[in-house]
């Protein structure tokens, strides 16, 4: 009678084996990862050896908001900050008078300016928007063309000519069908199909024409000082490209003129880029590479079976807050770091005479420094 039970349970164990493997092989799932060639992970050496400068941030109080991914000063002198709700806040530098400016519906991750004074804001889940002084909302485009819709926008930045330059960081996986801009953003990054891009919208006639594309998750952008080249970050292989603005649908990586790497092989993820003081552009690493992620690129296979997975099981590198500033020329001038990532997720950083805002995924304050 013994041994029959063991046998009973030796062949339950074994089919639920067999069940376990033909599910972690042949499961659907939604992404075809591609192999890439990722280079070996710098480490923390050189213009960004370890450091604790950005350890001990002052809070600002957000209240029951969280994750002021994008922060930006308005033509006002106020402070801006995108949160994972939708909303919209205002407040004064300090953080006093703070007020919902408005609410999109949707995630907005970038904004900016015009001359008129409207915040022109990329909300992920919406496409491209405009929002006039009293928070009303309308919207500028959610395609290219009729069969060309945007899918994840992003980041943005207008120009002095009033065009508007902003990437659309997935042309496959979308924040609003996959349920969040994280999830949609874990889908296109696993599969390395190269489908961002990044697009400029003519407020004059209404159109949207497509730039440059064959970016692995368009991120991050900003405009050079004389207006005529756009710094764009590609999260997904570490690197900054400096992109002619001019240049109509480039793919990049094909040797084209209008489309160079200005600064590759990044220690972590960029996110956002935001002009600063002086000539500086700052980059946010939201997190740390991790060299067992980079030792997929070349195993699509593999990284399909960490699809089937829980989420805690992809190879994301730990907390680690960092921003750092480069000059045009991709030199770093400035490097400031918390290897505790106290403050969580670092997407970038907006500064001012007096502060250094830190722009954070999912902190529930804002984060700054004095200058």
């Amino acid at each position: 009678m013994k041994a029959k039970v063991i046998r009973r349970v030796a062949g339950a164990v074994g089919l639920l084996l067999v069940v376990a493997v033909a599910y972690l092989c042949f499961w659907p799932v939604p992404a075809q990862p591609v192999s890439w060639q990722a280079s070996v992970p710098p480490g923390y050496t050189g213009a960004h050896a370890v450091n604790t400068r950005l350890s001990g941030l002052r809070r600002i109080d957000i209240g029951t908001e969280f994750g002021p991914e994008h922060m930006a000063i308005g033509r006002d002198g106020k402070l801006y900050a995108a949160m994972t709700s939708g909303n919209l806040l205002r407040m004064d530098a300090d953080g006093g008078n703070r007020e919902v400016f408005a609410n999109t519906g949707g995630r907005v991750l970038g904004f900016d300016f015009d001359a008129g004074g409207r915040m022109i804001a990329a909300d992920a889940m919406r496409g491209l928007l405009a929002i006039d002084a009293v928070g009303k909302v309308s919207l500028l485009t959610d395609r290219v063309s009729a069969s060309d819709p945007i899918v994840y926008a992003n980041s943005i930045v207008v120009a002095p000519d009033g065009t508007v330059y902003f990437t659309d960081s997935s042309t496959r996986f979308s924040p609003v069908k996959w349920g969040s801009t994280l999830e949609a953003s874990v889908l296109d990054i696993i599969e390395q199909s190269a489908s961002g891009r990044v697009l400029a919208y003519d407020p004059a006639t209404s159109k949207t024409r497509i730039v440059a594309r064959g970016l692995s998750f368009a991120n991050g952008i900003a405009l050079s000082s004389d207006g005529k080249s756009l710094f764009v970050n590609e999260t997904g292989r570490y690197r900054i490209w400096k992109i002619d603005g001019r240049a109509n649908d480039v793919t990049v990586g094909r040797g084209s003129p209008q489309a160079r790497v200005l600064l590759d092989n990044l220690p972590g993820y960029p996110d956002n880029l935001m002009r600063g003081r002086n000539g500086r552009i700052w980059v946010g690493l939201f997190r740390p590479r991790n060299p067992a992620a980079d030792s997929l690129a070349q195993r699509p296979f593999l990284r399909k079976i960490l699809l089937r997975l829980p989420r805690s099981f992809l190879p994301t590198g730990e907390l680690y807050g960092h921003v750092f500033a480069m000059d045009e020329e991709g030199r770093v001038t400035e490097d400031l770091q918390d290897p505790k990532g106290a403050y969580p997720e670092t997407t970038g950083a907006t500064e001012t005479a007096d502060r250094l805002y830190i722009h954070s995924l999912h902190a529930p304050a804002i984060g700054w420094l004095p200058r």
